[in-house]
């Protein structure tokens, strides 16, 4: 399975496995009005647990839902019962939004074998499958953290990356990266990073929530000029979005792809970093 999709056929098949573990990782901005853990409590694909990535995020980073110390992840990854030896499937009540950074998350800890539901809650509810409100037990098991810095940019990098003219592609909307629109975060400017190219999230998925098919998703990053062959990195606002970015990258072929976690709500808030507007 080199692909990070799995289709809801195929969990449905799959999902009584043994070694298969399933979570719900939705996550949704405040202007959504929705409540994420209340709608899991309500339904959630059998067997799936809660993966909650505001909890598993460090607590004592002033920026947004910063990926959390080792320590901390795999403690919260042994009490879900989520470990070594799983194939994790993670997926979200959108269709594909919240589940790809839970899958960057969890690969950037060193655990390979997670893979997104391709289409989420959504497609697996309009097919007809199965769902349950009764939270899933958990067995608590051994989660080995094993950093991956391949996959994680930080501020420093970036200011090295952005100089170097290496590909950055950012996810947020046009009006975002163009500067046009306010953003959400007080003190965060507006625009974005010089020579960074924009792909919309949106732009990735269909209206089904599933994602877009590799030959689709080639021909949007051929159009921005991005080259799959060469290093990439994706940012978006707070980090989230640039995992959506990250997942279509590698479905399209992209072998070489890492996440600034710190995204615009970082580079946006530091005054010595450059900036762009159109």
């Amino acid at each position: 399975m080199s692909t990070p999709l799995v289709s809801t056929a195929w969990l449905a098949d799959h999902i009584e496995a043994p070694d298969i573990r399933v979570a719900d990782a939705s996550w949704y901005l405040p202007q959504a009005g929705r409540d994420a853990k209340a709608e899991y409590r309500a339904v959630h694909i059998p067997r799936a647990v809660f993966f909650d990535i505001d909890d598993l995020s460090d607590d004592n980073d002033p920026r947004p839902h910063m990926l959390a110390p080792a320590a901390k992840f795999a403690s919260r990854m042994r009490k879900l019962g989520l470990g070594d030896g799983n194939l994790i499937v993670v997926y979200d009540g959108t269709g594909i939004y919240s589940s790809p950074r839970a899958w960057w998350m969890l690969r950037a800890m060193g655990h390979s074998e997670v893979k997104v539901l391709d289409g989420g809650l959504p497609k697996w509810r309009s097919e007809g499958r199965a769902v349950e409100d009764m939270a899933a037990p958990s067995y608590p098991r051994h989660f080995t953290p094993r950093q991956n810095h391949a996959l994680i940019r930080d501020f420093g990098q970036m200011i090295a990356l952005q100089k170097s003219g290496a590909q950055i592609v950012d996810a947020r909307s046009p009006a975002r990266f163009a500067g046009r629109e306010e953003e959400p975060r007080p003190g965060v400017r507006r625009g974005h990073i010089p020579g960074s190219v924009n792909v919309h999230y949106a732009e990735l998925t269909r209206g089904d929530g599933t994602l877009k098919s590799a030959e689709e998703l080639c021909a949007i990053f051929s159009a921005r000029g991005i080259d799959l062959k060469k290093p990439i990195v994706t940012t978006c606002g707070s980090g989230i979005t640039a995992a959506i970015e990250m997942l279509a990258l590698q479905v399209a072929g992209a072998g070489d792809v890492a996440l600034y976690d710190g995204s615009w709500a970082e580079w946006g808030a530091r005054h010595e970093a450059p900036l762009a507007a159109d």
